[in-house]
């Protein structure tokens, strides 16, 4: 026993701290330590101690040493299990875990209840007997807030969370004031649920009742952190449960307006349809009365609840690049979940493993839960297979707080706890805050049709502003009249505001962040058919290009990347013969010397999937990432360009968010293959196609979708255009399919030189990055502009055929007229699908008085593509399709197949039989 010395001549609170610190990083302690420690807990499977051996150490080392271990180990369990065991679900009797709690479970009994442990220092309460330890610890993880942050590896983090929850017992101590302002904002919640009831029975407003006390959290969190941690701004993402009061109580929506969208009044303007007033934003600046000012916005979102997240982290990103100089601790994002769409969706796992990449990260968000207990008409139970719904927060090692939603102060405390803890360490931290819905779903519903039990409690149940009243009456903080007095006072603002409402004729729908689009209105198709100057000086394109294609002084590039370089140079200065990835190059370029900041992300962007971009090269000795058009030094703008996590759905939300807070930063998401895009079909359909229309929202972000068929088989061929030409409808976006590089260029440009923002779609080749026609001279780029359609060079007075294409297939239909000496068929190129410049192509036609045929010419099958689009646009010709016939895959698996089939169309075109 001689190497187990070490036990017997150990102070007992000197152990009970060095198991502690065990427990936190097994590596910070004495080897000898360590290895007893490991063979206690884990019966030696990795230590070299047998368990018979450790069980005869234990036995030789004091009992009193032996208790001093058992209480530390009690403590231990409190700590990793204790959010197990809490008084935080104000309806339903909680679920049993086992093992328990129970002194027996860690070799103690009642008789240990008055000795007194020196473990009670690890508490920050000193010696104490096991009945004070106990008090202390109940207090602390099984009160009403439970808190899961042993996980988190990192011992720093880990102390910090047991230092403060060790303050006052993880109890709040707040002043008469904060005790008043907390229920006026919970009176406010409640009052606001209760009139809207009264006036609009059954309307849905997915009202907060049963969650009331999200409101003084939030109210808090916002004053706390202007107040305390100097953040000036912040980004609120949160789906429709409590929406409504958050935009009343928190934002300060006129009530008369939210009452005017209850009565159905239509929109004053008549060039929008609007939302349902549970969707929309707003932007609004609030001073406090230490003078100190936030700008609050809270996102306008669609019914796909989680995708708000994306955008909102987006949007929040996109402040910290441009108006903060990269410093997060000025801003912040607060995501508001729903319980079963946070277990539910796969893009809450998506944005939160971007969390900390440095594309992405926006340094840590406030999650808060809105726990109903139920999912529509789901219960918990059948809603997810995890023991919480916040378990997503595990995969980031984020903590997480357990909240009782009808203790007010345990929840303001715990918003406190989160606030600082996000401030200090930049990491996402979760808050489940659980309560109860009072009514179903939406307030037109029967909840009792599938939880009977459950409703029948509720419905005898106390709000938490009535709750809250009581517990202040009972300690003579506030009087009953007190209560009421402030009751009726928000009953008559709400009253009058529903009499002006009346007076009112129409509904308005506010611009969400108008500051940031001063400078830029929304247009129309007139303004978004006209020619922009896209030119750029030629010696300035030249100066660029011998940028991007010289090795700064000092750096060592790979052999590669060198031939690369000595490419660029030869398309520019010697053969003028520009490919795709140098247009593209020169039109960034181009852009940041004019001022405009450039994003890019998506996966493998870096380099471009087909390795024709090489936007960032490293230096062979020390990795170090350059992006040589970042060394320009007449630039005025910046180059960002990231590898995203393999995430379409999360990354594009991300980027259509930080788009929307940039007007002036050409933001682009660039997908591996165009039929990826169909992850993220949610972001399409409900932002960028609809947010003009709905919430008055211009966006001008830029997505690339590599498309054409070279044999790749069904899912690297179509980017499947037909769907977003289905989504184009009025004014609301552009879709483009270019077929040379100086377009390509142009367009790039186009997009930020106007003075409205679309999104634009760009179909973007795969084989043409290197085909030896789809090259464009210096001078293309330097004088001309976009293209909508790029007519033929044949002499049309021998022309019989028009044929209209779009991209890459307009090579292979070149190459097939070459190889017959066809000067009868004139193949036009539509470069822009949307807006279709109609008038252009009808100046085409006229140009050929033989043609007595018009063919629409895809690759695609003839219920894909853009076939049924040009069908309904063109209907001022008489106009015939070749194509591949109806399909239900876009291409098949075998390339030989695929030749075949891409042969036939072609052979259609020219009439070869």
């Amino acid at each position: 026993m001689d190497k187990f010395s070490f036990l017997n001549a150990a102070h007992t609170s000197y152990f009970a701290d060095l198991y502690d610190q065990y427990l936190q990083n097994p590596d910070s302690v004495e080897p000898s330590w360590r290895a007893f420690f490991q063979g206690y807990d884990f019966g030696s499977e990795e230590s070299s101690l047998q368990p018979d051996v450790v069980e005869h150490a234990i036995a030789q080392m004091p009992e009193s040493l032996q208790k001093e271990f058992q209480v530390v180990k009690l403590i231990d369990g409190y700590r990793m299990r204790g959010h197990l065991f809490t008084k935080t679900n104000p309806v339903r009797e909680r679920r049993s875990y086992e093992p328990t709690l129970a002194i027996e479970n860690f070799g103690l009994s009642a008789n240990d209840f008055d000795t007194v442990f020196n473990a009670g220092e690890v508490l920050g309460i000193g010696p104490q007997t096991l009945r004070e330890i106990l008090v202390h610890l109940n207090k602390i993880y099984c009160s009403s807030i439970g808190v899961e942050y042993m996980y988190l590896r990192n011992p720093e983090v880990i102390g910090w969370w047991q230092g403060q929850l060790n303050v006052n017992d993880n109890h709040p101590n707040f002043s008469e004031d904060s005790k008043k302002y907390i229920l006026s904002k919970l009176n406010q919640a409640v009052t606001f649920e209760n009139f809207l009831q009264t006036k609009y029975v059954g309307q849905k407003r997915f009202s907060l009742e049963g969650g009331e006390s999200l409101i003084p959290a939030l109210s808090n969190t916002l004053y706390i952190s202007s107040e305390k941690y100097g953040v000036k701004e912040c980004v609120l993402g949160m789906a429709h449960r409590g929406r409504l009061s958050t935009l009343v109580n928190i934002f300060r929506k006129p009530v008369h307006e939210l009452f005017s969208e209850f009565d159905g009044k239509d929109f004053e303007d008549l060039d929008i349809d609007g939302d349902v007033k549970y969707h929309l934003g707003l932007t609004l600046d609030k001073t406090y009365q230490n003078g100190k000012t936030i700008k609050m916005n809270l996102v306008p979102n669609p019914s796909h609840l989680e995708t708000v997240a994306s955008v909102a982290e987006g949007i929040t990103r996109a402040k910290i690049d441009n108006d903060y100089g990269g410093d997060d601790s000025k801003i912040l994002p607060i995501i508001v979940h729903g319980d079963a769409a946070i277990a539910g969706q796969g893009i809450v796992y998506e944005v939160a493993q971007m969390s900390l990449l440095n594309g992405y990260k926006t340094g840590g968000t406030l999650h808060i839960v809105v726990n109903n207990q139920i999912g529509f008409t789901t219960n918990y139970l059948d809603a997810r297979s995890s023991t919480y719904c916040t378990d997503v927060a595990k995969v980031t090692l984020s903590p997480v707080l357990h909240v009782n939603a009808d203790d007010a102060e345990a929840v303001v405390h715990a918003v406190e706890l989160a606030l600082a803890y996000r401030m200090r360490y930049k990491k996402d931290v979760y808050i489940d805050l659980l309560g109860y819905r009072k009514y179903g779903h939406n307030e037109g519903d029967e909840p009792r049709f599938t939880q009977p039990k459950l409703y029948k409690q509720i419905a005898k149940h106390k709000n938490p502003f009535q709750i809250y009243t009581d517990k202040l009456i009972a300690e003579k903080t506030i009087d009953q009249a007190y209560a009421d007095g402030i009751t009726e006072e928000f009953k008559n603002v709400l009253e009058t505001a529903y009499e002006k409402s009346k007076e009112e004729k129409s509904s308005k729908v506010r611009e969400f962040m108008e500051e940031r689009w001063k400078g830029f209105s929304r247009k129309g198709l007139e303004a978004m058919l006209k020619t922009e100057n896209t030119s750029y000086p030629k010696n300035n394109l030249e100066g660029i290009a011998k940028i991007v294609s010289t090795v700064p002084e000092g750096v060592k590039f790979v052999r590669k990347a060198e031939r690369i370089l000595d490419g660029r140079a030869t398309m520019v200065f010697e053969s003028d013969t520009l490919d795709w990835g140098m247009a593209e190059t020169l039109a960034y370029g181009s852009l940041l010397e004019e001022g405009f900041n450039i994003r890019i992300s998506g996966q493998d962007v870096e380099r471009g999937t087909f390795s024709h971009r090489h936007a960032i090269l490293r230096d062979e000795i020390s990795e170090e990432r350059i992006n040589l058009l970042n060394i320009n030094p007449r630039n005025k703008g910046k180059m960002d360009i990231y590898n995203s996590s393999l995430s379409e759905y999360g990354v594009l939300g991300f980027d259509y968010g930080y788009a929307m807070a940039n007007p002036n930063t050409l933001t682009i998401w660039e997908a591996q293959f165009g039929d990826f895009s169909n992850g993220a079909q949610i972001i399409f359909d409900q932002y960028l196609s609809a947010a003009e229309d709905k919430w008055k929202s211009q966006n001008g972000i830029v997505v690339l979708l590599p498309h054409g068929y070279e044999g790749q088989g069904s899912e690297h061929s179509s980017a499947r255009m037909e769907r977003y030409l289905q989504l184009c409808a009025n004014d609301n976006m552009i879709v483009a399919d270019c077929t040379t590089p100086a377009n390509f260029f142009h367009l790039l440009r186009r997009q930020m030189k106007r003075d409205f923002r679309k999104p634009l779609i760009v179909f973007t080749p795969k084989s043409l990055l290197r085909h030896p026609k789809a090259v464009s001279s210096l001078n293309e780029l330097a004088t001309s502009e976009f293209q909508e359609v790029i007519d033929d060079t044949l002499n049309p007075e021998n022309v019989t055929k028009l044929v209209f294409c779009t991209g890459k297939f307009y090579y292979d239909l070149l190459a097939q007229r070459e190889k017959l000496e066809n000067s009868t068929v004139a193949l036009i190129r539509v470069e822009q699908l949307f807006p279709l410049h109609e008038e252009k192509i009808k100046q085409v036609i006229a140009k050929y008085p033989n043609a007595k045929k018009y063919v629409w010419a895809q690759e695609e099958p003839k219920n894909m593509g853009a076939w049924s689009y040009i069908l309904q646009r063109l209907d001022f010709i008489k106009i015939e399709l070749n194509s591949r016939p109806y399909s239900s895959v876009p291409a098949p698996g075998s390339s030989t197949r695929d030749k075949r089939r891409q042969q036939s169309v072609i052979d259609q075109v020219f009439d070869i039989s």
